[in-house]
């Protein structure tokens, strides 16, 4: 998931999709080119490499297999269900269509929790990168293991960028433009040149180089379990599926531009993390510092060593551009689902710009006593392994009811117009459906295991922290769904009724209608939610 390129308020990952709309002849089509850079970009991150390169050459079969098995499902799936339901919802959308509104409740609260949740991790990410802008590597090395400095850090910035966000998305959209190519593209390519560089010029990388590495040690399981954080690395194609509409020829350009971008996408992930193998030895990779200490040898190396600040500058710049603009995206997602009735009144209060004040407030209070959780936890490190797997759990939860959501439409609404459906029919969406449910769920328990290569202190307050959190955010929607009220719903709510809603029947009951949900209306005028 990338920190530089949210989707903005209006499009909060997929939370919040502007009405669809047919193309009038003189509309601009999106090209090949455009969709694949602007999948790209939205996925794209740096933060998480370190983590991958603890396996040296055998990422690139981690990175192939989630690539497989989630990052093309996500992409097809979500392009289907966004041109088949384009209204305001998206996933919430897609699955209370499904399996009614319980469980698209529960999907809307694990996207809007995990970002939450995301929010504490990327910022450690950024607090390192400021901590090595400073003279003197020694320190600065010290300074960003500081537990408090971090706390700090994230707290102050995280604020500060909740205040900016209430004053709208015109006021911060730029800087996040420009935030995630100075602090996401270029850097990247930096990383890549150099790491490469050094290996050519004849220094012997720090990893074994050998064919045979490709293949990973499955008898130790434990090199498997903190691989599955990668899944989380892809997340976000989905956002962009509303502009399938866009592409001339979809059926054809769509899945060649998904295509082209998967693997430009697995490319810059799989190069990135060997520059950082090849230059920092296994036994001195940590997950927040060793992107910093990559450049710093690959610029001392090269004799720019005074590059390293500038970069770290760059570095921080691009998650703290990406943080003010998450800030207001899915608080504005969830700001739809509570005007539909499923909040109370508290959480639809919004200011002259339109913002989620309350949401966002609580959203920041969240955010504040997660992060308190770096004092208590043995590291930094431990602290930041514990939330990032979190933030996969229950993401995945969502991604687990999306595919599920897609297989079921089909055989519950067959007829539903589509303007791009997978191919193949039934089969090619079990496979395409069911590659992306079960990568899901492999990832999702193996989430749960502790991993042998991170000092985490007790692997039992390890599980049962991950455990007892993943409980308490699946639960606390599920009983704020069941003790909801009428009264909540906002009669303006911009929200349109399920189809099922329309047509008086109950979720998952076949439906014949070929219509969409504008003409449902239209033959319907009286139906509400």
């Amino acid at each position: 998931m990338s920190t530089d390129q949210p989707s903005g308020p209006d499009q909060p990952n997929g939370t919040d999709r502007p009405s669809g709309r047919k193309a009038s002849v003189g509309d601009k089509k999106l090209t090949i080119a455009a969709l694949v850079i602007m999948n790209m970009v939205a996925v794209i991150s740096l933060r998480g490499l370190p983590a991958e390169a603890e396996y040296g050459l055998s990422s690139i079969f981690y990175y192939v297999f989630a690539a497989v098995f989630f990052l093309v499902p996500v992409s097809l799936v979500a392009a289907e269900l966004a041109t088949g339901w384009p209204e305001k919802g998206g996933v919430f959308r897609w699955v209370g269509e499904a399996f009614g509104s319980r469980l698209a409740f529960l999907a809307m609260a694990m996207l809007f929790i995990e970002v939450t949740i995301w929010f504490p991790t990327a910022l450690t990410f950024g607090a390192v990168a400021l901590a090595y802008t400073g003279p003197d590597k020694g320190l600065d090395a010290q300074i960003s293991g500081k537990r408090f400095f971090v706390l700090g850090v994230v707290l102050v910035v995280y604020w500060i960028a909740t205040f900016l966000a209430f004053r709208g998305v015109r006021s911060f959209a730029k800087v996040a433009k420009w935030g995630g190519i100075i602090g996401t593209i270029v850097p990247a390519g930096i990383l890549i040149v150099l790491g490469f560089a050094y290996v050519i010029a004849g220094n012997t990388p720090k990893i074994d180089t050998r064919w045979g590495e490709l293949v990973p040690d499955f008898n130790n399981f434990s090199n498997v379990v903190l691989a599955a954080s990668i899944f989380l690395f892809y997340a976000g194609m989905e956002m962009n599926a509303i502009h399938v509409k866009e592409v001339k020829n979809a059926s054809r350009n769509y899945p060649i531009a998904i295509g082209i971008a998967a693997l430009g996408t697995v490319a810059i992930f799989v190069l990135g993390t060997l520059a950082i193998a090849f230059v920092v030895p296994h036994a001195d990779i940590n997950l927040t510092q060793s992107l910093l200490t990559a450049y710093d040898d690959m610029f001392d190396w090269a004799g720019i060593g005074w590059a390293a600040p500038i970069v770290a500058v760059a570095l921080a710049v691009g998650v703290l551009a990406g943080i003010v603009t998450w800030v207001g995206g899915p608080s504005s997602g969830l700001l739809v689902v509570a005007k539909a009735g499923y909040l109370p009144r508290f959480f639809q209060a919004t200011n002259k710009n339109g913002m989620a004040t309350h949401i966002m407030y609580i959203q920041a209070g969240m955010v504040t006593f997660l992060s308190t959780l770096f004092v208590v936890l043995p590291s930094v490190q431990a602290a930041y392994q514990i939330l990032s797997q979190l933030t996969v759990i229950l993401y995945l939860i969502m991604y687990l009811l999306m595919f599920a959501s897609a297989i079921h439409l089909r055989y519950s609404q067959p007829n539903r117009p589509r303007p791009y459906r997978i191919p193949g029919g039934a089969v090619g969406m079990w496979i395409v459906a069911g590659a992306g449910f079960i990568g899901a769920l492999i990832a999702f328990v193996l989430s749960f295991i502790p991993p042998s290569q991170i000092s985490i202190g007790s692997s039992g307050v390890y599980v049962g922290l991950l455990m007892g959190l993943t409980v308490l955010f699946v639960a606390l929607p599920l009983w704020v769904y069941a003790v909801r009220k009428p009264h909540w719903r906002d009669p303006d709510t911009e929200f349109a009724p399920f189809t099922w809603q329309t047509e008086g029947h109950h979720p998952g009951l076949p439906s014949t209608s070929r219509a969409t949900t504008g003409e449902l209306l239209a033959e319907s005028p009286e139906s509400g939610t």
